[in-house]
């Protein structure tokens, strides 16, 4: 049987997504409790990775096992043992060849900025302290739409094939105290958001413009590129998938 497992985490106390041999992750952590409940080892392969200290609000992991487990059960027993900064939202049961990474049809990150001192955000967005001009920031946010090699927001020695990206939505919106940066594409290179934040919010400030950000994504050079904004910022929002893979087709 193979199940997707749907959760959310507060990024703050580890170090990233992914298994790593040094440091706490959420996987090691997931893992660890599953395993626990089912009283066998339990592997998780995730809809992607999450730097250290980033955040998810609605992230995918699917795990294979030979029994039928009771979801509702397993589900109140997860969240009853996890950390409070982990919740599990539901489990389903998918075709045998469906996978949570691969399968991923588009995934939403949404980077949150403050643009006034905030004592309830400090933890949880990246306080700007420079006066910002929305309207220039979704004007050089539209450009990305026009683009599909983003090797200029790519982590420099990265071990991708290829910087091909397709970005369907990116927005910049005021959320009361939150000023909201939303993007959509079917994949993402690493740090890539956290660089594209940082180049708008140099254009919302005036450092750069928006023929600038022209010129940065056409000279395939990180170096040219914003500097990469904080990850406490930052959160995996939507990871949509074809419901032909659910057994429910849910």
């Amino acid at each position: 049987m193979k199940y997707f497992l749907q959760f959310s985490y507060n990024g703050k106390l580890y170090h990233g997504w992914q298994n790593q041999p040094n440091a706490i992750t959420v996987q090691q952590v997931l893992e660890q409790t599953i395993s626990t409940i089912l009283r066998e080892e339990i592997s998780l392969m995730g809809a992607g990775r999450t730097d250290a200290g980033v955040h998810a609000i609605q992230m995918f992991a699917h795990f294979e096992m030979e029994a039928i487990i009771n979801i509702p059960e397993v589900v109140y027993k997860l969240n009853a043992m996890l950390p409070d900064d982990i919740a599990v939202q539901q489990i389903e049961q998918v075709e045998p060849d469906a996978h949570a990474r691969f399968d991923a049809i588009s995934r939403t990150y949404e980077y949150w900025v403050i643009p006034q001192k905030n004592p309830f955000y400090m933890d949880s967005a990246h306080y700007v302290k420079r006066q910002l001009n929305v309207q220039k920031m979704n004007e050089a946010a539209q450009l990305l739409l026009q683009y599909d090699d983003f090797e200029c927001f790519s982590k420099s020695n990265t071990d991708v094939h290829t910087y091909l990206c397709d970005i369907s939505a990116a927005a910049w919106k005021e959320k009361g105290a939150l000023l909201v940066f939303s993007i959509t594409a079917n994949r993402f290179l690493r740090n890539m958001v956290r660089a594209i934040v940082g180049t708008l919010l140099d254009v919302g400030s005036g450092k750069s413009t928006v023929d600038d950000v022209k010129a940065i994504i056409n000279s395939k050079n990180r170096s040219q590129a914003g500097t990469s904004v904080p990850a406490k910022g930052l959160y995996l929002t939507k990871v949509i998938y074809p419901k032909s893979i659910f057994k429910n087709n849910g």
